[in-house]
């Protein structure tokens, strides 16, 4: 088994910087780091569309049903 070290936040972005600078130059790596985060506002909406749908009455009563099914 092979034990890893966990280097500091800020010699993790140092590093990673300049692996993204190496392969993809400059103007990629700005590009890159600059990409909008599009995934959390998805999770989100998705969130809202589930909790839209919900039976309240249905949803709290299977969330909170005693371990006897009462």
């Amino acid at each position: 088994m092979t034990l890893t070290k966990e280097i500091p936040d800020r010699e993790l972005i140092i590093k990673g910087t300049e692996v993204l600078y190496k392969e993809l130059g400059y103007v990629d790596t700005i590009r890159f780091l600059s990409m909008p985060r599009g995934q959390r506002v998805e999770s989100v909406e998705r969130h809202r569309k589930w909790q839209e749908s919900l039976d309240m009455k249905i949803f709290y009563d299977e969330a909170f049903k005693s371990d006897d099914g009462e």
